[in-house]
């Protein structure tokens, strides 16, 4: 029973020629419900844009009515692959996260597409469910303990070693990333990329740097997140 419930709705022959109204509304349908679902379980705790989302739930259907009209004639096949390799998906680099559900959509397609259409739910249930599991346990995820310093000082003070002290004291480690000119020349900002010894003396720890600085402007955050993550 389980082997007729994963078998294709379409017939093994050309699905151009055999297609009807009943199953191109039923592969379609699948392919939006199952294209929603994609969707959704891409925006569970991440960062996304409507375009992108809208993007995810209508691309299997794209994806399933090029196979449907493709399926079984290798000469409209390699035109349609022609075409597609002119179009660019996306201008912008997309994140890893990104890129699987691309491809999990895609994948979809292709099984609706197919025919397969219990296959493609159950695949989409399964991956969507590791996915909200792994979301959920942070799997993979670093501990942000390091932090991003920047700390503006006049150009007549030295920096070599000047909150050396104060770093020995407050820090785990530190390191000087980067020194750069501002404002014509007549001010030194520097980049630092520190770990504190107790994130509670924070407030302490930047007292004292202002007194160092001239009370100065100085930023401490969270280190920026990459923008390419392959």
């Amino acid at each position: 029973m389980l082997d007729s419930l994963f078998a294709s709705i379409l017939t093994t022959s050309s699905a151009a020629a055999t297609l009807s109204l009943g199953k191109l509304l039923l592969c379609t349908a699948t392919s939006l419900a199952l294209g929603a679902a994609i969707a959704a379980i891409h925006t569970f705790r991440n960062r996304y844009t409507k375009g992108f989302v809208m993007t995810l739930a209508l691309l299997p259907a794209v994806v399933q009515m090029v196979i449907l009209m493709v399926n079984g004639n290798l000469g409209t096949g390699v035109a349609v692959a022609g075409a597609f390799s002119l179009v660019r998906f996306r201008s912008a680099p997309g994140s890893a996260r990104e890129i699987c559900s691309i491809f999990l959509a895609m994948a979809v397609g292709l099984a609706t597409g197919m025919g397969y259409l219990a296959a493609a739910a159950l695949f989409v249930l399964v991956i969507g469910g590791a996915s909200i599991l792994y979301t959920c346990l942070r799997f993979g995820e670093q501990k942000q303990l390091e932090k991003e310093l920047k700390i503006t000082i006049p150009e007549t003070l030295d920096y070599t070693d000047l909150f050396d002290d104060l770093f020995a004291r407050y820090t785990a480690h530190w390191k000087l990333e980067q020194v750069k000119t501002t404002n014509m020349g007549s001010l030194y900002r520097l980049d630092y990329r520190i770990e504190l010894r107790d994130p509670a003396q924070e407030k302490a720890f930047l007292d004292e740097l202002r007194c160092r600085n001239g009370n100065l402007e100085i930023v401490c955050g969270r280190l920026p997140l990459l923008t390419e993550e392959l």
